[in-house]
Formats: C-alpha cells, sequence, structure tokens
C-alpha cells in the first residue's frame, strides 16, 4: 500500500496539502452528525455548525502547541526546536500531522464547546454528547493524511501483508534509513494510521447506537465520557507500534493522557449515576447544564 499522490498538490499559485483537506473534511462531516444530533436530541442543529468554526479554531491552536512541547524520538522537530526558533511556533502548516498532536486539539475543542456554550447559555455536557460521535468520525478521516504524507507509521512488519505501508526513502528515520537492511521495494511498515482509523470508525458507530439504544438510560455527559474511553484505548495500544513517539517515563506521553483520560472518564461515569434517574421532563431534558441531567431520547 503507498500513497497514489505526492503530499501537496498546486493549482495554479494555491498549494493543497492533503492533510489539510482531510482534516477539513472530517471537521465538516462532524458537524454534519452533530447537526443530526442536535436535532434528535431536540436541539437547534444550527448551532453545531457554529460550534464547527470555535472547534476548528480552538482545535487547531490545542493541536499546534501539543506538537510544540512535545519531545518525539528519532530527531523530529519538537520543544528542543521550537525553544529556539520561536517564529516557527505559528506556523502550523508545516510537518503534516507531526506539527499538531490530537490530544490538544481535544483539549482545544472541548474548551470551545464550554465558551460557546457558556456564551449562549447551553448545556456543556449535553453538546459534549452531541459532538462526540462525529468528532470519532472526523479523526478517523483524518488519519489519512498520514498514509498520504508517509509519516507516522510503525516498525516493519516480519511477514508483509498486503496492508504494509511501502515507504520511500526520503520519509525514513532513524535505523530504517538503512536501505540495505530495509530496502524500498520490498519492506512493508505497519500502517499505524489505518489501525486508528478502523478503532476509529468502530467507535464512531458505536456511540450513535449506543446513544439511541440507550438513551432513556443515558445522562448528559455519558457519550463524551465513553468517547474518552473508546478512542484513548485504541491509542494506547497504537502507541506501541509508534518507534518515533515522545516518551516519559519510559512509556510514551500519549499512553500516559490515555491512562489519565479513561480514569477521568469512568470517575465522570460513576458520579454521573450515583443517584437515581430523575423522572425526564421538558425543563430538565432541554435546559439544564448538569452532568447528571437525563438525556432526552
Amino acid at each position: 500500500m503507498q500513497p497514489p499522490f505526492p503530499p501537496a498538490m498546486t493549482i495554479g499559485p494555491i498549494t493543497i496539502h492533503w492533510y489539510g483537506l482531510f482534516i477539513v473534511t472530517g471537521a465538516v462531516l462532524a458537524a454534519v452528525v452533530a447537526s443530526a444530533e442536535a436535532r434528535r436530541r431536540g436541539e437547534d442543529p444550527e448551532r453545531a455548525w457554529d460550534i464547527l468554526v470555535w472547534c476548528l479554531l480552538l482545535g487547531i491552536i490545542g493541536a499546534r502547541l501539543y506538537h510544540v512541547i512535545s519531545r518525539p524520538a528519532g530527531g523530529f522537530v519538537g520543544w528542543d526546536y521550537y525553544k529556539e526558533h520561536p517564529i516557527d511556533i505559528i506556523a502550523f502548516w508545516k510537518g503534516g500531522f507531526r506539527g499538531l498532536g490530537i490530544y490538544g486539539g481535544v483539549v482545544g475543542g472541548v474548551l470551545a464547546i464550554f465558551i460557546y456554550t457558556w456564551r449562549h447559555k447551553l448545556s456543556f455536557w449535553r453538546w459534549l454528547d452531541i459532538v462526540s460521535p462525529g468528532v470519532l468520525l472526523a479523526q478517523a478521516i483524518g488519519r489519512w493524511g498520514n498514509f498520504m504524507n508517509q509519516e507516522l507509521y510503525g516498525p516493519p512488519m516480519k511477514n508483509p501483508m498486503p496492508w504494509g505501508l511501502k515507504i520511500d526513502a526520503q520519509h525514513r528515520y532513524g535505523e530504517y534509513l538503512d536501505l540495505q537492511k530495509y530496502p524500498v521495494e520490498t519492506t512493508r511498515f505497519h500502517p499505524t494510521f489505518l489501525y486508528e482509523s478502523l478503532w476509529n470508525l468502530i467507535g464512531f458507530a458505536l456511540l450513535l447506537w449506543i446513544g439511541r439504544r440507550f438513551a432513556h438510560r443515558l445522562r448528559n455527559g455519558d457519550v463524551f465520557f465513553l468517547y474518552l474511553i473508546w478512542y484513548p484505548v485504541g491509542r494506547f495500544f497504537i502507541e506501541m507500534l509508534r518507534p518515533d513517539a515522545w516518551t516519559i517515563g519510559g512509556m510514551a506521553t500519549a499512553q500516559w493522557i490515555a491512562l489519565l483520560a479513561i480514569l477521568f472518564a469512568l470517575v465522570g461515569l460513576y458520579i454521573n449515576h450515583r443517584r437515581p434517574l430523575p423522572t425526564p421532563s421538558v425543563e430538565s431534558a432541554t435546559s439544564s447544564d448538569e452532568p447528571g441531567a437525563p438525556a432526552q431520547s
């Protein structure tokens, strides 16, 4: 498996990067899903598009800051570089997905939803639930930017499989630069982007199904907490195939964050369901901002 096109294409004076195109496409489809979810829950679907703008802005800022403070292995650009070249911090278009960090993007997106719902006196937890399934879809689509850029791949396969990645010499790093040991034509690398994309697609379908099947039992915030369990679980194991990962204490930083996110979500679900489910009412189902309020089916 190898990208059919170069990482960027030029149309006159305009250069279009595939990873940017995948990010925008994923974000738009996430807003479509959120709009449908909002309508199903009795909320104004147009607000999903307003939230999209906020999430794109703060999400990209958060994703960039995560990358800037990172110290990835393999000689890739991180904090050691940016502290010497601070002007490049704002050049988020450089480095493809290596210039953005998904966990920072999630934090930025959550902050954007908090600000928007606070300004418009909406339920923060309810809108997190509305947006969460679409976020997984956006992540699943966005990961294909890694494929186009030939980046963030895993180690070579011991037994090459049809889905293995063929990585050109200019996109190699570390020991994989040894083309005699790892020939371009025969070496196939684990497509970690594909593993994560499939995991996110399954999670997207699962969150949508749970949100409908158990709507009468869910509280505001539950779907978001499930997102904070599903994605980090997959990311934790996929990080084991990332030889370029930023590590702390011998373990990938993304794995530490995954464990903290899962713990936070489990505590959130426990607190959310400590009390018996109240009898739903029109007022509580549409305007409450408490995490323990019932979700409207």
